[in-house]
Parts: structure tokens; C-alpha cells; sequence
């Protein structure tokens, strides 16, 4: 399947619309950008990975107070998966309330449904030291 542009489009809007719905506590629309099933991992935090969309906004509401303010993604970049899957890293900035930020790298699996796409398993890896600690 060769990835066209109105798939590139919807695809990088689908990405970006999660800040806006995280940002505007629109978390009841969590199924606009996620497959009931997804696999939301969250590991590279101490925590166990998220298993639906539920568990997703359980976790932000247990997060309360301690959620960013803004969450940012750019750099978006898709290639086409196997079997009509696409991937796709972005970088995404998270800015706290005290204004602080920090910055992660997400890693998503989009598959084709019904309702349009959705992504069906995301990893968040956090980005704590220049250059993923490179040297040389």
C-alpha cells in the first residue's frame, strides 16, 4: 500500500489533535485517536503500559495537578509498515505548569479502521540527556 498524501495528512493531524484533547481535558475523545486495544507504553517512566484507552485516561486523571499544561509534538515522520500499517516517530515537548518542560520521542503504530486511523500502540521514551548520550 503506498502511502498517499491525504493519509500523510490525516495521519500527522491525528498526531497532533492528542495535545489539543490532552490540553483541553477532552480526555472522553481518547477514542478519536486510539484503537480500544491500544498498547499505550509508558515505560520508560517506571510505569507498566497502559492497556486501552480507559486505562489512558485513568492515568491522566490520576496524574491530576502533575500533567503538562501543553503538549507539543513536531518532527512528525511516517513510513509504511507491514500489512497496511503505518509508523510514525514525532517528537513531543510537554510544558508544566511551573515552566518547566521536557521532551520525549513517540514512536507510533497507525492502523487503518473504519472510523479512519488510529493508532493501536504508542511508546513514550523520554529524552533526558543530549545526543541519547552519545559522545563520538
Amino acid at each position: 500500500m503506498a502511502l498517499n498524501i491525504e493519509d500523510r495528512i490525516a495521519i500527522s493531524e491525528l498526531i497532533s489533535m492528542h495535545g489539543h484533547l490532552c490540553d483541553d481535558g477532552e480526555l472522553d475523545r481518547l477514542g478519536e485517536l486510539f484503537t480500544d486495544d491500544v498498547v499505550y507504553d509508558v515505560s520508560d517512566f517506571g510505569m507498566d503500559p497502559l492497556a486501552g484507552v480507559e486505562a489512558i485516561r485513568a492515568a491522566a486523571f490520576a496524574l491530576g495537578e502533575a500533567n503538562p499544561v501543553g503538549h507539543h509534538v513536531t518532527n512528525i515522520v511516517l513510513r509504511e509498515g507491514e500489512g497496511g500499517h503505518v509508523l510514525a516517530r514525532s517528537k513531543g515537548i510537554g510544558v508544566n505548569a511551573d515552566g518547566t518542560s521536557g521532551s520525549v520521542t513517540y514512536e507510533d503504530t497507525l492502523v487503518p479502521t473504519d472510523q479512519g486511523w488510529r493508532i493501536s500502540h504508542r511508546k513514550v521514551v523520554a529524552r533526558r540527556v543530549p545526543l541519547s548520550g552519545r559522545t563520538k
